[in-house]
Formats: structure tokens, sequence, C-alpha cells
């Protein structure tokens, strides 16, 4: 599946990381993970580009759809896959 790209801010131990890291695996996507405990400025960037201030933040497309939770109801609604085809 050709996909928009994926970016995905996260942490080694958030557990909530993992899931989303699992979900968007599974679909066989490729997304660039930029870990906000590593990477300095990443946690205001994340911020500043319209995410929240808790990992994950996930941006499909350049927009910003949210964290775990937000993730799992799109992909429940079906509405996960034409995003990630289409971008956001």
């Amino acid at each position: 599946m050709n996909t928009a790209p994926v970016e995905m801010y996260a942490a080694d131990w958030c557990p909530y990381c993992a899931r989303a890291r699992a979900l968007l695996q599974s679909k066989g996507v490729a997304f660039t993970e930029i870990d906000v405990e590593a990477v300095p400025g990443a946690r205001s960037e994340m911020a500043a580009r319209g995410g929240g201030d808790t990992v994950p933040q996930i941006f499909i497309g350049g927009t910003a759809v949210g964290g775990c939770d937000e993730l799992q109801a799109l992909d429940a609604v079906g509405r996960l896959d034409p995003l990630l085809k289409n971008g956001a």
C-alpha cells in the first residue's frame, strides 16, 4: 500500500507508544519515530505542530491525528486505512 507519510513522537518506555507502533506495523506502514527523550527539542516541536503534550502523538500526511486511543478509534470505524492511503 502506498501510504501518506506517518510520523510518531514517542518514548521507549511508553506502553501507548508500543500499542500505536504495533498497530502501524501490523498494517505494513513505514513511519518515522521521533524519540522525545533522545532528540533535543522534540517534545516542544511535537506540541507546536498541534499535537498534545503526551506521547504518542501521531501525524499522518502532516496532520495531527492524536495518540494511541485516537489511532485505534480511527481503525475501529474503518477510517485509518483511507487516511494512511490518502493522507489526513
